[in-house]
């Protein structure tokens, strides 16, 4: 038979490693960015490896694009929660769609890592390039994805 004292520590270690694991999962993210086709065609002739770690490659959106994605969002049920030096930035009530920041070049979408929260936003973000002017970029797949 087992001591209690030597099973109660096994369990300790074993309930520590687990609490672990479920705290570096909730900081882990599924991130989906949509951008002008512009920046699409930029990125496929590039050879740079780091593209999107350079501001300067991303095509700016119009002032006409940045205000109807803000209102399409908000039209998803977004709710904006602020402003900051990076862009705006939006929550869902529904934890699923996840967190966006609409910045003057991207719309970032961050999904929490679990499969509906993936689905949500997968979906939302391509039904916002519905209108041709912009594609779809999934880091997690490295794939362009674009309205036909």
């Amino acid at each position: 038979m087992i001591p209690n004292r030597l099973f109660g520590n096994k369990g300790l270690i074993v309930k520590e490693r687990v609490v672990s694991q479920q705290k570096y999962l909730k900081k882990m993210s599924y991130d989906i960015s949509l951008y002008r086709t512009e920046t699409k065609v930029k990125e496929e002739n590039s050879n740079d490896d780091d593209f999107f770690e350079n501001e300067e490659n991303l095509v700016r959106f119009t002032e006409q694009q940045f205000q109807e994605l803000k209102e399409r969002l908000l039209n998803y049920q977004y709710d904006f929660t602020g402003e900051d030096n990076h862009g705006l930035h939006f929550n869902h009530p529904d934890e699923d769609f996840g967190q966006v920041l609409l910045t003057e070049k991207a719309l970032y979408f961050t999904a929490s890592w679990n499969e509906n929260s993936i689905f949500e936003v997968g979906m939302v973000s391509s039904e916002f390039t519905d209108n041709g002017e912009y594609a779809k970029y999934d880091f997690q797949r490295g794939e362009w994805e674009v309205w036909e």
